[in-house]
């Protein structure tokens, strides 16, 4: 399989996520179903198939989890520079609306486009690789076409 590639960032995010998920969610939903049980017959027990179900949906994210960080590649982006790439910090402006926009270009399982981090796989992201300060970009969004100029690019 292919390595994932991340930020130390994201990493840390999923590790606190999945210990979350085994040292208290876990437990919690065993209680509950146990609980569940007590109140008798299970085949008309909405308790329990409810804590049945959410046991599902926390073993298969843990499980998920799991598999991500087992083939996640951490990049440091400190030690890279140049051109955008992975980890790259980009400030951007529409050259349209002349409305400024700061992204880090991160792995998808880290993404999020309200927090400024840009899955690496988005159409932004892809047009940006291999980029330098100063250049224009067009980039085909859902949203329609759009023009950014690259302002400024960190590794931090």
């Amino acid at each position: 399989m292919d390595k994932i590639p991340m930020t130390q960032g994201g990493h840390t995010a999923l590790e606190t996520e999945l210990k979350h998920l085994k040292s208290e969610e876990r437990p919690a939903i065993i209680r509950a179903i146990s609980e569940a049980r007590e109140h008798g017959d299970l085949s008309e027990n909405a308790e329990y198939h409810s804590a049945k179900e959410k046991q599902s949906f926390i073993e298969g994210r843990i499980k998920e989890i799991e598999g991500i960080i087992s083939l996640a590649e951490v990049i440091d982006p400190k030690t890279l520079s140049g051109t955008i790439k992975f980890g790259a910090t980009v400030t951007l402006v529409d050259e349209d609306t002349d409305e400024e926009k700061t992204y880090q270009i991160v792995g998808e399982h880290e993404a999020s486009i309200e927090a400024g981090l840009l899955n690496i796989k988005s159409p932004i992201a892809r047009a940006l690789i291999g980029k330098e300060e100063g250049d224009s970009v067009e980039v085909r969004t859902p949203g329609g076409d759009r023009s950014y100029e690259v302002l400024k690019i960190d590794f931090i």
